[in-house]
Parts: C-alpha cells; sequence; structure tokens
C-alpha cells in the first residue's frame, strides 16, 4: 500500500505525516469556538453535569460530539507553537482530548473560555507548558505518561490484564521529511529524538486484541482507551472512550477522513478484530479533579 493510500485509510495521530495544504480550518476565529464552548457548558448546566462522576460527564459531552466531521491534523498551523483550539472539526485525539477537558472544567466549576483553554493547554503540552513544538505530547503513551504524572488520569492498562509493549518509538525522527516543523527547524528533530529514547525506554503494557474480551468488564465508561499499532516506530495510532451500551462495550471515536465521531456498532473486540494494524489497547482512566 502506498502512503498516500494508507493515509486514506487509517485514522491520523501523531506520527503520520501531513502537508499545510491539508490544514483547510486554519480561518477560524477564537470567537466562533467560544460560542461552541459556550454551549457545551450551558449543555452542562442544563442536565447538572458537575453533580455526576466525572466518567459520566466525559460520556455525556464525548455523545455532544456526534456527527461531528473528522478533521485530520487539527493541531497544525506554520509558525510558532500556539495553543490551537478547533471544536468545529476533531480527530481522535483532539475528540478524546475535548471530552475529558471539557469534563474536567465542569466537574471544577471552572466553565468560561479561558478556563476551557488554560485547561486544554495544561493537558496537551508536557508538565502543561508550551515551549516550541517539543512542547506537545507528539505520540500518544507519552500523553498517556506525562497526564498520569499530572494526576489526569491512572494508566490501569496492566493492573487490568496487560502484557508487556516493546517497541522501540522513532517515527517522527526517522520521518522528518514528513513533519513540516521538523523540516523548518531541524534542531527539533534531535529533541524529539531524546523524547523518543526516554519512551521507548519506559515500561510499556497493552492488551492484546484477542484478551479484550476476557478483560472487559475491568473497562469503564470513560476510560480513554489507545490502540496499540504494527507501525514500525509507532506506539498509538488510534484513540476513542471506551463506552457501555446494552451490557457490551463500544467505542466512541472519530474515526477516519470523510466520516464524523461515532460510536461503534460492533464491540470494540470486533472493531479491533477487523483491523490487522490493531495490535491491542492501553487504558487509561480519568481521575476526578
Amino acid at each position: 500500500m502506498q502512503r498516500r493510500d494508507f493515509l486514506k485509510s487509517t485514522p491520523i495521530l501523531v506520527g503520520i505525516p501531513f502537508l499545510w495544504s491539508d490544514y483547510r480550518f486554519s480561518g477560524w476565529l477564537d470567537e466562533d469556538d467560544a460560542a461552541l464552548c459556550s454551549k457545551k457548558f450551558e449543555l452542562a448546566a442544563s442536565l447538572r453535569l458537575r453533580e455526576r462522576p466525572l466518567s459520566d460527564v466525559i460520556i455525556a459531552i464525548g455523545k455532544s460530539f456526534l456527527g461531528t466531521d473528522y478533521v485530520a491534523h487539527t493541531l497544525e498551523q506554520p509558525g510558532e507553537e500556539r495553543l490551537v483550539v478547533n471544536l468545529r472539526g476533531l480527530d481522535c485525539v483532539s475528540f478524546c482530548e475535548n471530552s475529558l477537558v471539557f469534563a474536567r472544567c465542569i466537574k471544577k466549576g471552572k466553565t468560561t473560555f479561558d478556563d476551557y483553554k488554560r485547561e486544554l493547554q495544561f493537558i496537551r503540552y508536557r508538565g502543561g507548558m508550551i515551549d516550541r513544538y517539543p512542547s506537545r505530547l507528539h505520540y500518544f503513551s507519552d500523553y498517556i505518561a506525562d497526564n498520569e504524572s499530572k494526576g489526569v488520569w491512572k494508566n490501569v492498562t496492566k493492573e487490568i490484564g496487560g502484557e508487556p509493549f516493546r517497541k522501540k518509538i522513532e517515527f517522527m525522527s526517522t520521518h522528518p521529511e514528513s513533519y513540516p516543523q521538523l523540516l523548518h527547524d531541524p534542531e527539533f528533530i534531535e529533541l524529539i529524538r531524546k523524547q523518543e529514547e526516554i519512551i521507548s525506554k519506559r515500561s510499556m503494557f497493552h492488551i492484546p486484541k484477542k484478551r479484550i474480551d476476557a478483560v472487559a468488564k475491568k473497562i469503564h465508561d470513560g476510560d480513554i482507551i489507545g490502540i496499540t499499532s504494527d507501525i514500525p516506530g509507532m506506539d498509538i495510532a488510534h484513540t476513542g472512550i471506551a463506552i457501555w451500551q446494552k451490557g457490551n462495550l463500544h467505542f466512541m471515536h472519530a474515526p477516519i477522513a470523510g466520516s464524523k465521531v461515532t460510536i461503534t456498532s460492533k464491540t470494540l473486540s470486533e472493531y479491533l478484530a477487523g483491523n490487522k494494524k490493531q495490535l491491542g489497547i492501553m487504558v487509561a482512566r480519568p481521575l476526578e479533579p
């Protein structure tokens, strides 16, 4: 399969190539997203979500995004790294991220647009601080680790039955031609490579897809799911939110280009079984803020 065809058929996450010309939404204004942000908080107030467990709030906010267009590379804009707010089109990571960020803001009673942006930055960047392109959490296993250290969630993969997941992480540094920011500033390649070395040395675990049914009852509504990949040099290639429906574990996610945020008709186990490149899952359980 050619790289162009692969990109059309695979959920896009960090590590997958893009071109600046792919980004079609750079004209969005903060005030547009501010209005959408206000509507999310108004919905939360009407449903009295602050009184409910965080997991319920994540599910409710996630469902409020159903039907939202999938848009690849929503964070990629030329120039200096800055906080990108985009609530009109979501990729798989920004869908999970926004569901979590809104839920945390609601539970903390911090429901202004500025509150939302502060929480978004805290979740998206290493240590919550923007310091050029490498400060963004580009690899999702690193995203899990950093947010665990910040008390956002707990990586429960090992305790619910995960097995060692050993892999050398190096996709970005070995494909710098695929990242305009790396080509623009070659210094970033070495910084990314050092981050990859740290990630590769971590003890990582995943639940192989053939074992998901066996541990499904240990996965909760609102858990954040990272799907491990057989793509060389990459850890996780797709993300979503665990959701139980009629006694079965399903997957709420932003699938691929041309689709919309949806809940799988198949169970999570069945969904993974249909994709040979998907190896298993990592599970992060959000903690009450």
